[in-house]
């Protein structure tokens, strides 16, 4: 029987999952979980990285101590954020955070140079600050001109693991720098910041042979062989291979610390309305791609619970807003002053004060206030990719944390008018897992693996309730649209 390793760190926590068929079924455990955050050092938000790397060797351990000899080995992160490698093939510091606030304003200072929409043309990529083509605008001069090699930051762990070096393509995408037509890094936006082709490895696609790991490693640690496979990187497009979806006329949100709703097409959507609505067309696994919409996620309940000292879990203040009347305050997720605010709490109920709403007081009230709200911004971008791409959608598929919010699931299937299907909750893990049995010949493709996490995953479903909810959407379009 062979064996699947799955590192799949987020924003907040990481983990392993160990991956198997047995009898037809894919089983998949916990083998190792860790947090994962930034702090402030050296005048930046920045990722302990290292930190993250021994992580993955204790994991490996426990392995090894479990009787596990050999296994194959995906890792997926995060997006946009990198590593400077310098010329004695060690990091000049550690990465910043997409949350560091040195990129506030380089969208205006950047497209003062070259124009959004030629931006938008070239790569087809949202705007947002956060986008590695602005924190590489905002990097010390110095710093670039000194980095042999710029690389994301699962493409840095790969590199650490086996010594080579890659830019895996669904998270190279995210960077806002890949040419669409070129299929290659655009050669204006790099001259724009100085920056030599060469600075960045060759694309590289899902399921590619990294290699094995370094020697040096086994002489450190006591560890399984692991064959390591460049999965699809950039998390989202690992839990996009991993939704158990049927058919083609369906939409996926992967819902973690933000929500990210869009279409799987053969093709990119790069007109007018998409660039006006800031829609993304990211690179996913296969040919595909991701056409989506960010939207502040689960961020805002997890600052919620943060801004309380964590007095109550996720499932309390689910429970505690399920008492509350749904759509009472309204607000919009995706203001930029909800990004990385001082006190949630406190941005919320201004937000709710300056347009004249009823301000939430309880922690059921904020909970409840977030996700009616979330459910309304998921709807009105169903309806928005609906007219972009001129494709009926019939049902959403909900993956990760954000599953197994029923109250939540269930408004969005009201307020859209369609069956959501909620869960897998570790689709990002398991679309790792296929990435790596399709390229170990375990699975013939992609349709193979969603067949195979049907049977193997539980799977709720909430069809739409009967009921007008036209007066809570226009209610809701006339607060985002008079902030």
């Amino acid at each position: 029987m062979k064996s699947y390793l799955a590192v799949d760190i987020g924003a907040s926590s990481g983990r392993l999952m160990l991956g198997n068929v047995v009898e037809g079924k894919l089983r998949v455990r916990e083998v190792h979980r860790f947090k994962n955050s930034f702090s402030l050092r050296d005048g930046h938000e920045r990722w302990d990285i290292d930190g993250l790397i021994g992580e993955i060797f204790t994991g490996l351990e426990k392995l090894r101590q479990e009787g596990l000899t050999e296994c194959t080995l995906g890792i997926d992160t995060w997006a946009v954020d990198y590593v400077l490698v310098g010329p004695n093939n060690e990091k000049l510091a550690d990465p910043i955070s997409y949350r560091d606030r040195r990129t506030a304003g380089k969208i205006t200072e950047l497209t003062a140079k070259i124009p959004k929409q030629d931006i938008y043309e070239r790569t087809g990529i949202q705007f947002l600050e956060l986008n590695t083509l602005y924190q590489l605008y905002a990097e010390e001069p110095e710093r670039i001109r000194q980095a042999e090699q710029i690389l994301l930051i699962p493409d840095y762990i790969g590199y650490v693991l086996t010594g080579r070096r890659v830019a895996e393509a669904t998270n190279a995408s995210t960077m806002q720098m890949l040419n669409l037509r070129e299929q290659n890094f655009d050669r204006e936006l790099l001259n724009f910041l100085k920056i030599d082709r060469n600075q960045f490895a060759e694309l590289t696609d899902a399921g590619t042979y990294l290699g094995e790991l370094q020697s040096k490693w086994h002489e450190r640690y006591d560890i399984p062989a692991c064959h390591v496979i460049t999965v699809a990187t950039h998390d989202t497009a690992s839990a996009v291979v991993g939704t158990p979806a049927l058919g083609k006329n369906w939409a996926f949100l992967s819902s973690g610390t933000w929500s990210l709703i869009g279409m799987e097409l053969p093709e990119p959507v790069c007109g007018p309305i998409a660039f006006a609505e800031n829609y993304t067309n990211e690179w996913g696994a296969y040919g595909t791609y991701r056409f989506l919409k960010n939207i502040m996620g689960l961020w805002m309940v997890q600052e919620i619970a943060r801004n309380t000292d964590y007095k109550y879990s996720f499932a309390e203040m689910a429970d505690q807003a399920s008492q509350y009347p749904p759509f009472r305050q309204l607000i919009d997720v995706n203001d930029p002053r909800f990004n990385h605010p001082g006190h949630m709490i406190t941005e919320i109920q201004d937000y709710c004060r300056e347009t004249g709403q009823e301000i939430p007081g309880s922690i059921g009230e904020l909970a409840q206030c977030v996700y009616g709200s979330l459910a309304l911004r998921y709807a009105k971008e169903l309806e928005q990719m609906k007219r972009m791409t001129g494709r009926e959608i019939d049902s959403l598929y909900i993956v990760g944390g954000g599953s197994h919010v029923a109250m939540l699931n269930q408004w969005t299937a009201n307020l859209a008018g369609i069956t959501v299907y909620a869960g897998p909750s570790e689709a990002t893990a398991i679309g790792n897992l296929c990435v790596q049995m399709i390229a170990d010949h375990e699975l013939g493709n992609v349709r193979e693996a969603r067949e195979l996490i049907r049977n193997s995953c539980a799977i709720e479903e909430y069809p739409p309730q009967q009921g007008d909810t036209s007066l809570i959407l226009k209610t809701y379009n006339e607060i985002i649209s008079n902030k």
